[in-house]
């Protein structure tokens, strides 16, 4: 069964000293740049974010990072800090990340008024980012994920993977969290694994 490593927003911001920084974030790269060797295909994602982007607290009247918001049009946004402004030095992927192994990047969220988790699908559950038909074409069918983080957008690539009929591995200590509100970590840990995705270490890549 063809298999990808799928390294998700493992981007300056969600490492310490970015405006979103996913606590021992940078912990990741030296893992992923141990396993992407043993993947015929390597795809790596970044968010893309405009100015005045939907997510961004800043973008609201009141609003504060980590609150909720009904949005116009119909469901809810979680607002974050300013994040991974398209072009900048914090939406760059980490510099000690090995891009040499890498055959996409895929870059998500960039329309101003839709925020995007999954790699998959932004976040309206309809507008695809091209990805499964790229993995398809390949004739992928197992996704192995690590990167940032792991309870939001790594969580939901996963459920996507699933939702699209792939196999799907978590190398868990390719991946950090954010757990916001705290527990929340460990609770999606516990709805990917009764979901079917696989939770391994690198070592058993």
């Amino acid at each position: 069964m063809e298999r990808a490593l799928l390294a998700i927003d493992v981007q300056n911001d969600f490492c310490p000293g970015g405006s979103l920084a996913v606590p021992e974030g940078e912990r990741v790269v030296g893992v992923i740049n141990d396993v992407a060797p043993r993947f015929a295909r390597v795809v790596a994602t970044q968010d893309w974010h405009p100015r005045g982007h939907v997510s961004f607290a800043s973008s609201h009247p009141g609003g504060r990072p980590f609150g909720v918001v009904d949005l116009p049009g119909g469901g809810r946004q979680t607002l974050w800090p300013e994040h991974c402004l398209a072009g900048s030095r914090g939406a760059e992927l980490h510099p000690g990340l090995d891009t040499a192994p890498l055959s996409l990047i895929l870059r998500k969220g960039a329309r101003r008024e839709l925020d995007s988790y999954s790699a998959f699908f932004e976040n309206d559950r309809k507008t695809p980012t091209g990805l499964a038909f790229y993995l398809r074409g390949l004739e992928v069918r197992e996704v192995y994920l690590a990167g940032l983080a792991t309870d939001v957008c790594v969580f939901y690539t996963a459920m996507d993977a699933l939702g699209l009929g792939f196999a799907v591995r978590l190398v868990e200590d390719a991946c950090r969290g954010l757990d916001v509100p705290a527990g929340s970590l460990g609770d999606r840990l516990q709805e990917l694994r009764r979901s079917g995705v696989r939770i391994l270490s690198s070592g058993e890549v």
